[in-house]
């Protein structure tokens, strides 16, 4: 495999899921702020409340067009750019991509129309419960893509059948309460909630500093502040038990975000900074907390966090465990009755794609030797600077939303957002959401390398057979067609924000008893 089509085929799925995650947090938490709105207006029968659902309803339209354009974009490129990725895991992959498209896409696709354009047709309580079920569709459908993406992180529920040479589904049930796609779940939908959160009180923040459209400003900033407040505090709880998840199924993840290069006696100490070195295979300048790793990541004072250089010396192992079962299957495919090849495979074969590795470096792992195989050892130890500090900061950024939000919450009953100073924050603080949820992607996906499919697939074995001319011209083609597409959105998105909450239609309003909102 040509190892500049491997990189460049990472780099088109890397912006594609940039683009994509830049649009999808937002229609996650809006989708729920939305409910909340409508179901005030629904209890209150107060005009203002439709004006505050409809005006935040039509950014939320905005947005759920891009988050579907890029995400269908995203799951044509398993097909087009990885391919072997495809063949080899698509029996797993493939099922939770299938139902989320019939059971989440279809119902949020078909119920967001509904909501647009039922306001004149449907009860109050009717559309509250279209927008409920448009809120419903977009988190299932968030639900069975980070399945899909625990999958690649925890692969359980499956193993590889050398007959078809295919890794296939042997407990689907296993596969859909993943532990790590649980806590992908939840810690991603929160970030989704405290993006919106900060979005809805950043603009209502502005109208504020305008004094245009207060009325709908401060109620806004009122529920935003509520949801926020929540969210920021799920964020950093089930960020917490990610990282326990990670201690029983991503064990290498852990340690390089810890830049843990040795194991520590029990319980491991956290380091608050430092300055990785990989050359050297050290920190230096670490300043840490005794005990804390170990609490967050075994929840007890007696367990054992691994560290870099263990888990180093125990993938070795795995690769030469994984040389027998590949062994077996070269001599499977000669004679499938071969009792011996076949009890030499179902003893090694959870530790096959190890030995898979060395294909980087030899055409038939067999003839590594040992100094080959423990460089393809060190080779399952993921960027350990860039995790160190992307997590860092993204743990910053978590505890200081949460910061913001308690303010945002004493302010709405100490001063009513009079502060001219939190105004200004509140503004400042609307793209930093997305800054945090990019770095946790990013620290992800870096955690998972070398592995497409973690301990399974090695990523540099999933790429499609295409040219370096191929890959680029797709490369320039989505980062056009998107940068475009995102011009678009925030232009029409500070269009929308510049016009302000005057959706109704006055001759409606006058028809119904109630005049257009004032300013005041």
């Amino acid at each position: 495999m040509d190892m500049a089509v491997v990189e460049l085929s990472r780099l088109q799925f890397a912006l594609t899921a940039m683009y994509h995650f830049l649009f999808v947090p937002l229609t996650l938490g809006l989708s729920f702020m939305l409910v909340i709105m409508e179901s005030i207006y629904v209890i209150t029968k107060r005009p203002i409340w439709r004006v505050i659902t409809r005006f935040w309803g039509k950014l939320f339209g905005i947005n759920f067009v891009l988050g579907v354009a890029t995400g269908l974009t995203m799951e044509f490129e398993f097909g087009t750019n990885w391919a072997y990725y495809a063949h080899y895991v698509g029996d797993i992959f493939g099922a939770p991509l299938a139902i989320e498209g019939l059971m989440a896409f279809f119902l949020e696709a078909t119920m967001v129309g509904v909501m647009f354009f039922g306001w004149d047709r449907l009860g109050r309580v009717q559309h509250l419960m279209v927008t409920f079920l448009v809120a419903l569709g977009t988190n299932l459908s968030a639900l069975w893509i980070l399945i899909a993406n625990g999958w690649m992180q925890n692969p359980v529920g499956a193993t590889f059948n050398p007959e078809t040479m295919r890794m296939e589904v042997t407990d689907f049930s296993a596969v859909l309460f993943n532990p790590v796609a649980q806590a992908k779940f939840v810690h991603t939908v929160s970030a989704g909630y405290v993006c919106a959160a900060t979005f809805v009180m950043g603009v209502s923040a502005f109208y504020l500093l305008k004094g245009k459209w207060t009325n709908v400003a401060r109620r806004s900033m009122m529920v935003a502040a509520a949801f926020g407040l929540a969210s920021s505090l799920s964020v950093v709880v089930l960020g917490d038990e990610s990282g326990y998840t990670l201690t029983d199924n991503q064990k290498m993840k852990l340690a390089a975000i810890e830049a843990m290069w040795e194991t520590e006696p029990a319980p491991a100490a956290i380091t608050l900074v430092g300055l990785p070195d990989v050359a050297a295979r050290t920190t230096h300048f670490a300043v840490k907390v005794p005990y804390v790793m170990g609490l967050i990541g075994t929840r007890s004072l007696t367990g054992k966090i691994d560290g870099i250089e263990e888990l180093v010396l125990r993938a070795d192992g795995r690769i030469h465990s994984g040389l027998i079962a590949y062994d077996a299957v070269e001599r499977l495919k000669v004679n499938r009755t071969d009792l011996a090849a076949r009890a030499a495979f179902e003893a090694h074969k959870q530790d096959i794609g190890f030995a898979m590795l060395l294909k980087r470096y030899v055409a038939d792992p067999r003839r590594a030797d040992d100094k080959l195989i423990l460089k393809a050892a060190w080779d399952t130890v993921p960027n350990v600077p860039v995790m160190f500090f992307l997590f860092r900061g993204m743990a910053a950024l978590g505890f200081g939303f949460i910061a913001f939000f308690g303010m945002a919450f004493y302010c709405a009953s100490a001063c009513q957002f009079s502060k001219r100073w939190f105004l200004k924050l509140a503004v400042v603080m609307i793209p930093l959401p997305w800054i945090a949820i990019e770095s946790g992607w990013v620290l992800a996906e870096i955690g998972r390398q070398p592995w497409a499919v973690d301990g399974v697939l090695p990523t540099f074995l999933g790429a499609s057979s295409l040219t370096v001319p191929q890959v680029w011209a797709t490369i320039f083609g989505f980062t056009a067609l998107y940068g475009t597409l995102a011009v678009i959105e925030i232009r029409l998105m500070i269009a929308a924000i510049r016009k302000g909450p005057i959706e109704h239609h006055e001759l409606t309003a006058q028809a119904q008893g109630f005049a257009p909102l004032p300013a005041e």
